[in-house]
């Protein structure tokens, strides 16, 4: 979904006007036992179409990201960057010609299965009553929480909620690099890597930060780890120049001492219910890949 979303979402990008750039992307080794890992990552991306990773030495690392320090790299020509919410509102835009509506300040009650469909409760702020054919639960962090809400679905069919914390830092100045700079990922994330926005500026994060409830408070003292962190990879961070930003939260189904589980995408063949999809654990890469997944949502209920 990740290979098909990219190629997707630059076509829709370049269609409807939404601002993004292919900047490129370097996936760092900064030391000779990491170096197994990026071979490992270029096979896998090889085998599944996702595009050419082309293997750059220390050298050529510095050549083209003179602020980059590490033993060897791969470079990803084809990654870049989108304006989130230049492509939300497209989307909406896309949504409302077709005759669809969003709705804000409306909670989701619960549903219950019909013969023809679903009954809807919704709050707004009084009880609203709807009906629909087809029910797609795509809500995040709160999409277990959702399903536990539909009558019918058995529990065996909704996947549990975890939440891992993720900081970031924004660098004051000038940007360093021109690129994504990530390290090798490890526990639970992707690691503490340097992301660009449209406009050159450049941010440090997230790390990873396990919590029991939906918190989006800057925790204190975060600061140190993650200049360690990156300092692997870029020693000369002036930590001066650092400022807390933001809080992200992934939408985890998976604890932090459980394997990996991501990208789960329930349809009718999973709990039996027609005209019902449930997405749980939509994390990296869910943007590069929405669209492929709404694809793959229209194809299940089509199928049904």
């Amino acid at each position: 979904m990740c290979v098909q979303g990219k190629a997707l979402l630059y076509e829709y990008c370049a269609t409807h006007g939404v601002a993004h750039r292919r900047c490129g992307k370097l996936i760092v080794a900064t030391t000779d036992a990491e170096v197994t890992a990026l071979r490992d990552y270029q096979q896998n991306a090889a085998a599944n179409g996702a595009g050419e990773l082309q293997w750059l030495s220390a050298r050529e690392v510095a050549r083209l990201e003179p602020e980059v320090r590490c033993v060897g790299a791969l470079h990803s020509p084809s990654t870049g960057i989108v304006d989130a919410h230049e492509l939300m509102l497209a989307l909406r835009a896309d949504l409302e010609a077709s005759g669809g509506q969003v709705v804000l300040r409306t909670a989701f009650v619960h549903a219950e299965v019909t013969r023809d469909g679903f009954a809807v409760t919704l709050t707004d702020p009084t009880d609203e009553h709807v009906t629909c054919r087809t029910l797609v639960n795509s809500a995040g962090l709160e999409a277990p929480a959702v399903a536990a809400r539909i009558g019918a679905l058995d529990a065996r069919h909704i996947a549990p909620a975890r939440y891992a914390r993720g900081h970031y830092y924004a660098l004051g100045g000038a940007p360093p690099f021109r690129r994504l700079v990530y390290p090798v990922p490890a526990g639970g994330g992707l690691g503490i890597h340097a992301t660009l926005d449209l406009a050159g500026r450049v941010r440090f994060g997230p790390d990873v930060e396990w919590i029991d409830n939906i918190d989006y408070r800057f925790g204190s003292n975060r600061m140190g780890d993650i200049a360690a962190a990156v300092r692997r990879y870029y020693p000369a961070l002036d930590v001066e120049r650092l400022a807390a930003d933001y809080t992200g939260i992934r939408p985890k189904i998976y604890g932090p001492d459980e394997p990996v589980r991501d990208f789960r995408i329930d349809g009718p063949d999973q709990h039996g219910i027609d005209g019902l999809v449930n997405l749980f654990g939509i994390e990296s890469p869910g943007l590069t890949a929405s669209l492929a997944i709404g694809d793959a949502v229209t194809h299940l209920l089509g199928r049904h």
